[in-house]
């Protein structure tokens, strides 16, 4: 039982014996008072009556006259004349009269009052004793209507203290509430100040409460600003800031292999001419200024567009990864320009060649770097700042409107020519946490089942995303009320913007609550830091219903924005560019290590994804995560991509 509600019913208990009390004490004093009153009464009759009697010098009818008379004009029990020698001279009786109070109340209020007795004289001669004893009905009914009316004034006393304790309460709760819900709010990585109670003893709580909440957070703070060290020490070229081969490498297998993003995307490679010569002639900070530039040059497009990476691939190579097709000779174009005006102040001679080459996401990264090397090798043999494209090839996806595209998305989740993949995510243990299920559709009726990456920058240039998700999400409700195997989709970042999505998913979501507590929607941690207003509202939404919100492809993202952490996420899944090659990397191992340690800090579970090497699962259990997935979990289950039964 709540603090709170034992203190309602002490207070209950309280107002309630003090009512039945002051009701008690006070009916206690009435029923005195009347009964004093009515003994008074017999009295005062029976001397009066006696005094009538006394004049009628002896006759005794007369005498039984007065007696009968008097009897009529009263409320009388019995009136009694007894004669000097004891014996009864005349007596009337009434029946007692009922009273309009309540048996059980006349049973609790008895009113016992002696019979008034006077003497009866003729002259000097006593003649007799008159007994007279009132009925006391009209005691019991002028008792009940005052105790009715002393009950319902100490009821309004009572209502009235009721209403005063409820306010007094309500003051009382509310810093306690707000206690609550502080302390809520760390469990989930929020940090929220409330105010000070004016209550002494709750002000000194609340007092304490923002003390803590306050050092918590300058140790979450610290924590963050260690681990974005380590990520820069794992990840980043030292003098550039950019990501380093390895890491750049990583992220670009990463990005080959996801099912979001377009079908085709860029590579633009860039070489600064001689730099071992530009050592010697300019002086090693010249050249590092000049290394600096190329840099910034290629900096400014990772922090501008969504989903670029950069990285220094050695000491003269740089690599900009562009996810968006027919963009890579534009951007090797602007780059040129922008370098061949800036790069002449640090010295003469210094050149940097170009080299771009678009194809589909499909291909692997060895004919990216191949065809992109080719071009690079050309744009040197042409001159200064030259650059060179690499023939275009064949496109995998055949070329049509929008409209037939928008058209034969919408045919095929009206026609259900749809199905969800299942790639498990396991502990260690190789116990199934869930299953991550992205869509694949089948375009052509008479075709094959394309995966996201074909079809999804077609919805989202459509402006279906929203629809998709849904269906999606339906689908998955289908499988796990047929098995109960917990799911996970996948949300694109356009859903969240529609205003409707939010609302489409809770209608679907209430029509099966037993499935919904194992459904989990992921969004990529990019879509989360720009669109975070719209997640929080999602998990607002959708978390008290059971679902469970999560991150996926974190990495830099998660140290960065503090933020993040507010949303009410449930786990986070660490992208392939951060895990893969943790076993012989001790700076990546222990970057994923903080990483692990602050997010459970703030209740959330930790996934790793797209792993493939045996050794870097060993070191991830090492790093205590709790389940990992990828090419080398669903090994372990029993066959990649499953179709959902």
């Amino acid at each position: 039982m709540s603090l709170i509600r034992q203190i309602w019913l002490l207070l209950l208990g309280v107002v309630l014996l003090s009512l039945v009390g002051s009701a008690a004490v006070s009916a206690g004093s009435i029923r005195y008072v009347l009964q004093t009153q009515l003994q008074l009464k017999n009295s005062d009759n029976a001397l009066s009556l006696a005094l009538a009697m006394s004049q009628q010098r002896g006759d005794e009818q007369l005498m039984e006259l007065l007696i009968a008379a008097q009897f009529d004009s009263g409320y009388y029990e019995s009136l009694r004349w007894r004669k000097a020698d004891g014996k009864v001279g005349f007596e009337r009786h009434a029946a007692p009269t009922p009273s309009i109070a309540p048996r059980w109340f006349v049973a609790l209020t008895p009113i016992t009052v002696q019979p008034g007795v006077a003497q009866v004289s003729n002259g000097w001669k006593a003649v007799g004793a008159i007994e007279v004893a009132s009925q006391s009905a009209y005691v019991h009914d002028e008792l009940w209507r005052s105790t009715m009316r002393t009950a319902g004034l100490l009821a309004v006393v009572g209502l009235v203290a009721g209403v005063l304790a409820l306010l007094v309460m309500r003051r009382i709760r509310k810093p306690l509430d707000n206690a609550v819900e502080q302390a809520k709010s760390l469990v989930e990585g929020s940090f929220m100040m409330i105010e000070e109670s004016h209550v002494p003893e709750l002000q000194r709580l609340t007092r304490a409460m923002n003390t803590m909440v306050t050092r918590m957070k300058g140790m979450f703070e610290a924590q963050a600003a260690q681990l974005e060290a380590l990520r820069v020490q794992a990840h980043c070229d030292p003098l550039t800031g950019l990501s380093h081969r390895k890491h750049f490498l990583a992220q670009f297998e990463s990005a080959l292999e996801r099912e979001d993003g377009p079908a085709e995307a860029g590579l633009v490679l860039l070489r600064l001419r001689d730099l071992q010569g530009l050592n010697l002639r300019l002086g090693r900070p010249t050249a590092d200024r000049t290394l600096m530039a190329v840099a910034n040059a290629v900096k400014a497009y990772p922090e501008r567009v969504q989903g670029c990476v950069a990285g220094r691939l050695n000491g003269a190579d740089f690599a900009l990864w562009l996810p968006a097709p027919e963009v890579a000779i534009e951007t090797a174009r602007s780059l040129a320009e922008a370098l061949r005006v800036s790069l002449p102040a640090f010295g003469p001679h210094i050149h940097v060649s170009f080299g771009a080459v678009e194809m589909s996401r499909s291909r692997p990264s060895g004919a990216w770097f191949g065809e992109a090397d080719a071009a690079l090798a050309r744009a040197e043999a042409l001159g200064p700042f030259a650059v060179e494209m690499a023939a275009p090839a064949t496109p995998d996806v055949p070329l049509q409107g929008e409209r037939v595209w928008r058209q034969q998305i919408t045919d095929a989740i009206k026609e259900r020519r749809t199905r969800l993949i299942q790639y498990p995510v396991i502990d260690r243990g190789n116990h199934v946490q869930h299953l991550e299920c992205p869509l694949q559709m089948q375009l052509d009726s008479h075709g094959d089942f394309e995966p996201a990456m074909r079809w999804l920058p077609l919805a989202v240039r459509s402006r279906l995303t929203a629809e998709v998700d849904t269906h999606a999400v339906a689908l998955a409700l289908e499988a796990i009320s047929r098995d109960g195997q917990q799911r996970c989709v996948n949300i694109s970042p356009m859903s969240l913007l529609d205003t409707g999505f939010t609302a489409r998913l809770r209608d679907l979501v209430f029509q099966s609550p037993q499935a919904a507590r194992k459904l989990g929607m992921e969004v990529a941690e990019i879509a989360a830091i720009n669109s975070f207003d719209l997640l929080y509202e999602m998990g607002r939404q959708l978390r008290p219903l059971g679902v469970l919100i999560g991150i996926e492809h974190a990495g830099a993202g998660l140290s960065q924005v503090e933020r993040l952490y507010q949303a009410g996420l449930d786990y986070v899944k660490l992208d392939a560019s951060v895990v893969q090659g943790v076993a012989g990397d001790a700076a990546r191992a222990a970057f994923v290590r903080g990483m692990v340690i602050m997010l459970r800090s703030l209740a959330l579970k930790v996934y790793a994804e797209g792993v493939i090497d045996p050794m870097d699962v060993q070191a991830l259990w090492d790093c205590e995560v709790d389940g990992v997935t990828g090419p080398w979990a669903s090994a372990q289950i029993g066959g990649a991509g499953r179709v959902a039964k």
